[in-house]
This record gives structure tokens, sequence and C-alpha cells, in this order.
């Protein structure tokens, strides 16, 4: 039975995706919920999978493509695979042809490309073969994977017998000693989306950062003191960002500007603490969100950042766990960085960044003293939030950390 593959619904925020990556090929077999294709979006990449065992018989929307929200990607014939030829059927029909009929020579490279099907075609580019280098031994000339990859050995094996070609310079050699190579790749809708938030809000904002410093001392006595019995209790480990979690919200009951946002003429003072974490990944930065942070535990934010980092290292955020939040935290200390202004992330109002522990001479009590030490960040929307707001509520945050107890006793 015929049925069509289409683009995933988009929520409202996202307005089209692009074709990232085609994991199957056309007449190729394939099972019940085996992934199919990437959609890559501004914020996340999306799955599609076969709706049923099949085969995919047309491809409509090739890698790089745009598509809209439920637009149709393939075509797909649900059934066995004997519903649509598999390129393994292909390949032994092609081998029965082969003995009765010489396969088809193409005029030009043009015309022979188009003879070939998307996997040999992705090949052909990816070792520099061109088309009329290729015998094609499907039905009508039609060049399959299998034809290319025996021109790629013939290829090596020509190679081989000549100890010292005269190669003609390609993108593939090394650039020579003095020469400055160039490397043009173009951004992804991740990347340029990225971009766009961090021009925008530095463009649309009067953003001003503060600054302090934290004993992180108590914070790492605690977890030494009482890791082994967390750990067994809470199947987690007892991180800093649990913490300073717990510390932000509580600061924001206090300081209730820092977490609302500006929507036109009007304030909006949120009545929940939705927290952002800025996770790195090789595609770029994400923020998924801690719904109600003052309601969860620390064994619960440790929990859900550890998830929130797997998934985002995989690619499998979804958007609903991305969308929102009423402030953010961005730890830059796990990279090494002493010291950072981060950038706001819009509509949201302010930023806590943190940094890396180093040890320094600190006075305490007239007497000089080598400590745990940490800067802290705060960047925030001068617009809606004072100078005194800001740093009242940076100095908070600092003395919920430095002494653990105050979260308890909600003091």
């Amino acid at each position: 039975m015929a049925t069509e593959i289409k683009a995933p619904q988009f929520p409202e925020s996202v307005a089209d995706g692009t074709v990232a990556t085609w994991h199957k090929q056309e007449g190729e077999a394939v099972k019940r919920d085996e992934l199919l294709v990437d959609i890559e979006t501004d914020k996340v990449v999306l799955e599609v999978v076969a709706p049923a065992d099949g085969v995919i018989s047309k491809i409509l929307a090739g890698e790089g493509d745009t598509v809209e929200s439920q637009q149709v990607l393939a075509n797909f014939e649900e059934g066995a695979s004997g519903s649509a030829p598999s390129s393994e059927a292909k390949d032994a029909s092609a081998e029965k042809e082969e003995a009765a009929a010489p396969a088809a020579e193409a005029s030009d490279d043009s015309s022979a490309s188009d003879q070939a099907g998307p996997a040999a075609r992705k090949l052909m580019s990816e070792h520099g073969i061109a088309a009329s280098q290729v015998s094609g031994s499907g039905k009508g000339g039609r060049i399959t994977k299998q034809d290319v990859e025996k021109a790629i050995g013939e290829k090596a094996e020509q190679r081989a017998s000549q100890p010292a070609p005269q190669q003609p310079a390609t993108a593939e050699v090394p650039a020579a000693p003095g020469e400055r190579e160039e490397r043009r790749v173009p951004m992804t809708r991740l990347r340029k989306r990225i971009a766009e938030r961090l021009v925008s809000a530095q463009q649309d904002a009067a953003m001003l950062t503060t600054f302090n410093e934290v004993n992180m001392k108590p914070i790492m006595e605690m977890r030494k003191n009482y890791q082994p019995e967390f750990e067994k209790a809470h199947n987690v480990r007892l991180g800093f960002m649990g913490f300073f979690t717990r510390a932000c919200v509580e600061a924001l009951k206090r300081f209730p500007a820092v977490n609302a946002s500006i929507d036109g003429d009007d304030i909006v003072y949120h009545g929940y603490y939705d927290v952002g974490v800025a996770v790195s990944t090789e595609r770029g930065l994400v923020v998924p969100v801690i719904r109600d942070a003052d309601q969860r535990g620390l064994a619960e934010v440790e929990s859900q950042i550890i998830d929130f980092g797997q998934k985002a290292q995989k690619g499998k955020l979804s958007i609903e766990e991305m969308t929102g939040g009423t402030f953010t935290i961005s730890n830059g200390g796990v990279f090494g960085s002493l010291i950072s202004t981060p950038i706001l992330n819009p509509p949201q109002t302010a930023i806590l960044g943190m940094h890396k522990i180093q040890e320094r001479p600190m006075a305490v009590d007239g007497k000089v003293e080598i400590l745990p030490m940490m800067y802290l960040a705060l960047s925030y929307d001068h617009r809606l939030i004072d100078g005194k707001e800001a740093v009242q509520f940076l100095v908070t945050v600092k003395n919920f950390i430095e002494d653990p107890a105050r979260l308890l006793l909600d003091i």
C-alpha cells in the first residue's frame, strides 16, 4: 500500500526545517520505526521514522532542501520488501540482465548522473568520480552503489600500479608547506539562529554585567561529607549546579524583577521559576529548561541536568524542553573560563555565569588563607533591573552558596 512520508508538525515558533541526512535510500527495505531522515530546525533535530515495514519508492526532498511542516518528503510502499525492489534485489536482477545485454554508455556526465540513484551519486561525489567513469549494471544502464564501489576499486588499483603518478591539484591534496589553506562550510540552522539571537540581545537590551566572587569551600566540604550517602539514596552524584539552581530560585523570590521579562511596554512578572541551563554541544549552545525549579530538590535537579546533557549530546532534546524559561544559568567554568560576561537569553532579563574554581589567597579575619574561589557574573537588562537590585541579587546567591544552611532555613 502506497503512503507518504511527511515532515513532522513544527511548533508555531519554528517556520521550516532543512533535510539534514537521509539514512535510507530509494529502493532500500526498512522496518517499522526505523530512522529514515533527520530534519534540522532552528532549535532541534527532528527524526522521521518508517510508519511500517516496506521500502522507500521515491525521495522527493533531498539533503539540504528546505521543507515546511507536514510537507511530503518521500513516497513509501508499505508491506513486505517484495512490494518494491530492495537494493539487493535490484543488484541480483541487474547481474542477470548484464549477461543478456551490455550496459548502455551515457553520452555525457550529466545524463549519466541522472541514471544514478541517490546513494550512488553521493558516493561518486565523495570520491571525485564522474558518472562517465562508471559502467552502470542496472536496468537501462542505471548506476548502482555497487557499480561506484567497483569503479573506486579499479581506480585504486590503477594508482597502485603507477608508483609516481602525476596528480593534479585538488581540494583533497594536502596544502604544500607555506600555503595558507581555507575551508568554507555553510552555517547550520542552529548556529545561524544562535547568531541572530545573540546579536538581537545586544541590540535590543540595555545589557550590563556585575561581578562578585564566592568561596566554594563550604559546598565542597558538604559534597565530600555527604556524597556517598547522597548517591546511595538518590542514585545520582551531588554536583554544584543543584546548589546554584536552588540558590538562584531563592534569590529570584526576593527580587521578582530578575525573574521578569519585557513585552512591548509591559513588564511580565512570572509567578513560577523555570530555570534554563546552558549546555554546549558540537552543534552549538542549547538551553533546556528545568520547569518549576522551586518545587524540585537537589537530587531531582541534578538528575534532570544530567538527562538534559545526555539528550543534548545526542540531539534528542525536544522543542518543548527548550521553550520558555524565566532565568538562565551558564557554566563556562567546565571549559576553564575564569571570568566572562554572559549574553542575555531573550526575552529573559538576566543570566548568571559560573566560572572556574581557582585557589586564591584571601584575607579572612585578618589572616591570609588559600581558598577555592569562583567568580560569578550576572548580566541583566538595565531597562528593567536597576544596578542595586542586580548587585543585591548576586550577593544573595553568594550568601546562599557560602552558607548552604540558609537554603534549608529559608533565611
